[in-house]
């Protein structure tokens, strides 16, 4: 089967990929499409560490095909969007409702594929940039079965990550004003998060004009070039800031406008030993900088709650797909969410 595989210096296309049958509490998934993420091409660049060679791709959406002993939620014929936590629900950070805090959900990655006699590692617990791919059963949430599935396929990761970190982390509340830098795929779920979150102030920033139309399309009420203006807009601060960038220089500037009790959201990923330092004297007036991992989901709750809020048009899936790229056309596809020509890339295995 066709999949893409970093060798731990390129990633290429596949076509000799192998998979195992599901084994007990696993789910086998035919992958009908996968959103290409920026943690996909961190892997490749080495700014997130990962042992190869491995299968990459972690946000995607198929139809199940078969399932191992012990699985009841879903079916053959399901139609399921796939999570990356591989949480194993019976932990103390599992049982309070934590499951991104799991330590088991953690850097110990499987090697359900192989080519030859090579076994291969899945990236993320997941490896939705396959044509099949296995996931443990919680990660596999069951969705209507009306929702596009390149629609879908982005909740795993892109809307989980950014609307889950208004609503689960930061708690972002009615009239509130917020902040958003950087208007990728990340940085657009966390606008249409405040905007669902009920923000009356929803200030989007980029260096990259040809991004502000779509940013006000999903909620953004003003557009700025540069974080340097947002006190022009908003004076006092802000009462979040969403850095979704991972540019240390970006972690201060987020520290820094914040308007008093206000909270700084780290979203975007910086390399392992980048530092950030800020002022701990402002820290006194009651801010906060908050850490968040993948949106702080629960994502049986969470994907399913995204799926209805989709069909009920008060979350947008489809305006996020800029475009499709059969799998063989992998390199164009990570070529373009590279240099920001897409809001999300979406791989298809048509």
């Amino acid at each position: 089967m066709r999949g893409v595989v970093f060798d731990g210096k390129q990633a290429q296309v596949v076509d000799d990929l192998e998979i195992r049958d599901p084994g007990p509490g696993e789910v086998l998934v035919d992958v009908a499409a996968a959103g290409l993420c920026h943690s996909d091409l961190s892997v490749i660049d080495g700014t997130i560490p990962f042992p190869a060679p491995c299968v990459l791709g972690h946000e995607g959406a198929g139809v199940v095909e078969a399932v191992g002993a012990g699985v009841t939620h879903v079916a053959p014929g399901d139609h399921v969007s796939l999570s990356t936590l591989a949480a194993c629900g019976a932990c103390a950070d599992c049982d309070r409702g934590r499951p991104t805090m799991c330590r088991k959900a953690i850097g110990m990655p499987g090697q359900p594929f192989s080519r030859g006699a090579q076994k291969l590692f899945q990236f993320a617990s997941n490896s939705s940039f396959a044509e099949r791919t296995i996931v443990k059963a919680v990660q596999a949430v069951k969705i209507p079965s009306d929702i596009p599935l390149t629609s879908a396929a982005l909740i795993g990761c892109g809307v989980l990550t950014g609307v889950g970190a208004v609503l689960n982390r930061a708690k972002v509340a009615i009239g509130e004003s917020v902040v958003v830098i950087g208007t990728g795929g990340i940085g657009l779920n966390v606008i249409q998060g405040a905007r669902i979150a009920g923000a009356t102030r929803i200030v989007a920033v980029d260096n990259n004009p040809a991004k502000e139309a779509v940013a006000r399309q999903f909620g953004a009420t003003e557009f700025l070039p540069s974080a340097d203006a947002v006190r022009d807009v908003l004076p006092t601060g802000a009462d979040h800031v969403f850095e979704c960038v991972g540019h240390v220089a970006l972690v201060r500037q987020a520290i820094d406008l914040l308007d008093r009790g206000g909270q700084a959201i780290l979203l975007g990923m910086a390399a392992p030993t980048a530092e950030a330092s800020f002022l701990p004297a402002g820290m006194f007036l009651d801010k906060s900088i908050l850490g968040c991992r993948y949106g702080s989901s629960r994502p049986q709750h969470d994907i399913a709650l995204y799926a209805e809020l989709y069909r009920s048009g008060a979350l947008l899936l489809d305006e996020l797909v800029t475009e499709t790229y059969p799998i063989e056309d992998f390199a164009k596809a990570a070529d373009d969410a590279e240099h920001g020509r897409v809001a999300r890339g979406v791989l298809t295995f048509g």
